[in-house]
């Protein structure tokens, strides 16, 4: 089984991808096999809401000049997906949120169902908001969201500070423990979704 981890910093070695590379070390030790793709520090178009990649059933977004699409295609063969983000103004960044946002929306079904969780990094405060934030794109895609013994923070300013966080990457490893343990659990099957009823969606103007 794979896990596929997103390094959300337009920093592909600093603290975010110590995290990760945290996790992919510990995953690999449980049998479980990692990829980390970073974002890289190119531009990223936000969503438009255009809906031509549901209308044209594309399975991509209709915009295909930056590294969303290429991150997209990636879901069908995962059996996890693993998110990493620094905090910026207790956020995460913002190119990341594009992403996500652009892939969900025209790739959901490749990843729905799947085990997930996010890691923020900062240097001091917005981490938990950061998390919350990362977490709710899961909840929508009936994506079982893995815990750890902690939220999945570390913290580190410069790079290569990350590493100095005991409990932080005590943390990563615990969440990549557990997210072996799922997959084994599961078989690396996806959670059912909505199998039982047709979704309903409403707004509340009458």
């Amino acid at each position: 089984m794979k896990v596929l981890m997103i390094n959300g910093s337009p920093h592909q070695k600093g603290n975010t991808a110590i995290a990760l590379a945290e996790v992919a070390s510990q995953l690999s030790r449980k049998g479980i096999d990692s990829e980390i793709v970073w974002i890289g520090s190119k531009p990223v178009r936000g969503c438009i809401a255009c809906s031509q990649c549901k209308a044209k059933g594309l399975g991509k977004c209709v915009f295909n000049d930056d590294i969303c699409n290429s991150i997209s295609e990636k879901f069908a063969e995962a059996d996890a997906l693993i998110v990493g983000s620094p905090v910026y103004y207790g956020q995460p960044n913002g190119a990341l949120l594009a992403i996500i946002q652009r892939a969900f929306y025209s790739n959901g079904q490749s990843i729905a169902g799947k085990p997930a969780a996010a890691i923020a990094v900062c240097r001091r405060g917005g981490a938990t908001a950061t998390f919350d934030t990362l977490n709710m794109p899961f909840m929508m895609m009936n994506m079982p969201v893995v815990t750890s013994q902690y939220w999945n923070i570390v913290y580190g300013r410069e790079a290569g500070q990350a590493a100095l966080d005991k409990e932080g990457m005590q943390t990563v490893r615990a969440l990549a423990n557990n997210m072996a343990w799922l997959l084994e659990s599961t078989g690396g099957k996806p959670a059912p979704g909505r199998e039982d009823e047709p979704w309903t969606p409403m707004h509340f103007i009458r």
